[in-house]
């Protein structure tokens, strides 16, 4: 058949057929359908949605109309597709929790955050929003170029004025051939800020634009984890950021806690978020949960989470963030049609696209307003000379048969183009009257005036900068709101730019009960003396500081708990409370397990050779590892060292590798060696025998000596003493030490042994839950071989102990600047 002389069918490759037939078919989804213009924001069925409710009349000072009347209007005019994608397109422009400005004021049903669709287009009406005005206001003054519709019946605009930068207030997302945009929504306000700091500064940075400009803003609030990942987007187009919901855990009048879930991430469907938590309580993944619920009403969300009595909120909200959109991720992609092709943007593109088109709308709508006036004074001019020459003018009419000598004539006797020739014709006998004679002599001269300076502003971009940021600041006048999503530092899986973080001295402080904050140390500097220390700062009355470090946010902190297991965080992660609150509980920072707590913590500003950890167990185990084997720490913690079974880690010391070393034991023996006796080894060894402990012996305490220091002992039932260091001889490691206290029932086995100075304090807890702080300088100093005195009376019908003994600054003002100097090389000490 293709021998046929008069055959119409022609011989292609089907493999280069395919390839040119998908391009043309990926180009025209491309730059048709799915991706937004740069511009104005829009998609081409967003624009021809707007575009056809300004045909109709569908103001924001007009009736609403019925939505089907518009989808038809669409359709039938400029986008032949089904009316259902219409449809859906226009009630998402019209969803508050879809739209950061909604485009569309929608009457009825529009849908809800629950997945709920919107009522039947037949049933719901619609009309402009005022925002979406500023998007074609002086569409008619020549601002932009139309093009034929898909049928060549209609025009359509190729772009809108857009008066507001709608790429980045609403955002925007699709799904093309081979690329994909994700635009988030921001705070109109700061857009428009960033705008304007454009057009005065045309080399600002993106780091600059950052401090206008911080982040993205949803419609549905929330929080953003870290900046990090924004600063990415905004410098390469592309980022991650992690959306959390914001929630509060109050305390029910039962004594149970609850969570409630008061906003949540961008584009979650809250029903089905309750239902997976549901899900999760039914499938026994999540313990803990005893009531669910969704009190959301029209003053707000509320979600209800009811924890279990015995369970931890904090804990249970950490599996939640983990296993539910409660914490969800957003990839940023900032890719729109740029000059006609697609183009990932940074920020800084993305506003100056934005304001070289306001430029362009600016220049044209004042070439059409100069054309106009230009055209009306010309009129005008010719209407002068005629009242100038009136009476010739009228004998001139007069004598005419025709019109059309008429025209002919006033154009020769007075040197008048055709249309003011017709002007003069069509003038009615009352404009020859004084008063109107004046009015015309006015408008003229105003006119004049308005020529001149629409021709000033063609000739000056200084002065179409000014008309742009006057407008745009109109608008952010009139629209502008408060940033709804709030930014917030990100836990250690988000780890931030070290480079948007200030450096600062700070004090970290961890309480007994494991709650951790930190203070810029000028809140310990400005106090004044006689205070009680630590036991101000917000901790309940069952609770104290345990572990005070100061440090500055640039550093690491390395956490080590009783497991031997080492987490570490930055300083600046570590959230900032004030000097009342009581902080916030570890496990929100860490991913610790319930029955782990931290027995150390140790600021380092860099992993350096020449210091090191030393470790002691329950056992009487120690190691020595280098300092640079932590300088790479997971999430999920390390293991600092090997532990046996049954063993704990007891103490954790930072030194320079010329240190001493002491480990007193419950049974009262002391043992004191230099740290060289004890070799370097790598992080996951055991360790080698510190001190050889008798069968029923333990470790009760680790501690580096420093010159002029006592050894404090704490016994079980309430007793204590100091002993001069020099009473303890240096031994080998692995001995069984000597006597540092003589034990007997009377008083009790050891619980705590310190190093002190005097000038602290000790706080003792006992097993009754009864705190006792008193100054180390009042307990006697006595030697090695006596009982030690009563330091606290014990409740002996209820068979109340010492628990524990904690070491405590004794006064806040003791923090100085000197106290940071340690932290200028490597570390502060731990207490």
């Amino acid at each position: 058949m293709a021998d046929t002389p008069n055959s119409q069918i022609k011989e292609i490759n089907i493999s280069s057929e395919m390839r040119s037939s998908f391009l043309d078919y990926a180009m025209s989804v491309i730059v048709s359908r799915a991706l937004p213009d740069v511009r104005d924001g829009l998609k081409p069925v967003h624009r021809r949605i707007l575009y056809a409710m300004h045909d109709l009349g569908m103001h924001a000072d007009k009736a609403y109309k019925k939505s089907a009347r518009i989808v038809g209007e669409v359709i039938g005019k400029y986008h032949p597709h089904g009316d259902s994608a219409v449809y859906d397109t226009m009630v998402r422009m019209a969803q508050d929790f879809n739209y950061r400005y909604m485009l569309v004021d929608g009457h009825g049903n529009f849908g809800s955050v629950d997945g709920d669709s919107a009522a039947a287009m037949r049933y719901t009406e619609a009309r402009m929003s005022k925002i979406s005005m500023e998007l074609l206001r002086d569409i008619n003054k020549d601002t932009i170029d139309y093009q034929d519709n898909y049928d060549g019946a209609e025009k359509e605009p190729v772009v809108m004025p857009s008066r507001f930068p709608n790429l980045l207030v609403n955002g925007s997302s699709g799904i093309a051939v081979g690329m994909a945009t994700n635009i988030p929504p921001h705070q109109l306000g700061e857009v428009i800020d960033g705008v304007l700091a454009i057009s005065k500064d045309p080399d600002l940075s993106i780091q600059q634009l950052m401090e206008i400009i911080p982040g993205p803003d949803f419609p549905t609030a929330g929080l953003i984890l870290g900046r990090s990942g924004i600063r990415k987007a905004y410098e390469t187009g592309r980022g991650s950021i992690t959306l959390r919901a914001k929630v509060e855990i109050e305390e029910m009048s039962n004594g149970k806690e609850m969570i409630i879930v008061r906003e949540i991430p961008y584009q979650v469907n809250k029903a089905k978020l309750v239902e997976k938590i549901a899900e999760l309580v039914r499938d026994k993944k999540i313990d803990g949960i005893t009531d669910l619920r969704d009190e959301s009403d029209r003053k707000g969300m509320r979600v209800v989470i009811e924890v279990r009595k015995d369970a931890n909120a904090n804990v249970l909200l950490n599996n939640l963030y983990k296993h539910t959109a409660l914490q969800t991720s957003f990839g940023i992609n900032l890719l729109a049609l740029a000059d006609g092709q697609p183009k990932v943007l940074n920020l800084k593109q993305c506003l100056t696209h934005y304001l070289d088109h306001q430029k362009v709308v600016i220049r044209r709508r004042t070439e059409f307003e100069l054309r106009k006036a230009e055209a009306r004074a010309h009129i005008l001019e010719g209407l002068r000379i005629a009242l100038d020459h009136l009476d010739e003018v009228i004998n001139l009419i007069r004598s005419s048969r025709t019109t059309e000598i008429a025209r002919e004539g006033l154009m020769t006797n007075f040197d008048l183009s055709d249309k003011q020739a017709q002007a003069i014709l069509d003038m009615r006998l009352q404009r020859l009257t004084g008063l109107e004679r004046e009015k015309i002599e006015e408008e003229y001269q105003k006119l004049v005036q308005l020529i001149a300076e629409l021709k000033a502003i063609l000739a000056d971009e200084e002065k179409v900068l000014e008309i742009i940021r006057q407008e745009l600041t109109e608008i952010k006048e009139q629209f502008n709101d408060k940033r709804r999503t709030e930014i917030v530092s990100g836990g250690l899986e988000h780890m931030e730019d070290e480079d948007l973080i200030p450096e600062e001295n700070i004090v970290i402080s961890l309480t007994h009960n494991n709650y951790i904050k930190r203070l810029p140390v000028s809140t310990y500097r400005s106090q004044k003396r006689g205070g009680r220390g630590i036991q101000g700062m917000g901790t309940n009355e069952n609770d104290f500081v345990e572990h005070l470090i100061t440090t500055s946010t640039h550093d690491t902190i390395l956490f080590f708990t009783n497991k031997g297991k080492v987490y570490r965080a930055k300083g600046y992660e570590i959230p900032e409370f004030s000097r009342t609150a009581k902080g916030i509980p570890i496990i929100n920072l860490l991913e610790i397990d319930k029955d782990e707590w931290i027995n150390a913590m140790i600021p380092v500003k860099e992993f350096v050779d020449d210091w090191s950890l030393f470790f002691t167990t329950k056992e009487g185990i120690s190691k020595r590892s280098p300092l640079t084997s932590f300088a790479n720490i997971r999430n999920n913690g390390l293991i600092a060292l090997g532990l046996k079974e049954g063993d704990e880690l007891i103490s954790v010391r930072l030194t320079d590798g010329n240190k001493e070393i002491i480990i007193g034991t419950k049974k009262g023996m002391l043992i004191r060696f230099p740290e060289t006796d004890v070799r370097s080894m790598g992080r996951t060894a055991t360790g080698v025998k510190g001190i050889t402990l008798d069968p029923d012996d333990e470790v009760v305490g680790m501690e580096v000596l420093e010159e002029n220091t006592d050894i404090l002992i704490v016994t079980k039932n309430g007793y204590g003493k100091r002993t001069p260091i020099s009473e303890y001889r240096v031994q080998g490691r692995g001995g069984k030490g000597i006597k540092t206290c003589n034990i007997t029932e009377k008083n009790g086995n050891l619980v705590s042994v310190r190093v002190v100075t005097g000038d602290e304090d000790i706080m003792i807890i006992t097993t009754g839950g009864v705190l006792i702080r008193m100054a180390v300088s009042d307990i006697s100093t006595l030697g090695r071989n006596t009982q030690g005195v009563r330091l606290i009376r014990l409740n002996e019908s209820d068979n109340e102990n010492v628990a524990t003994v904690a070491k405590v600054e004794k006064e806040e003002e003791d923090i100085q600047e000197e106290d940071l100097s340690s932290t200028e090389n490597i570390s502060t000490e731990e207490e």
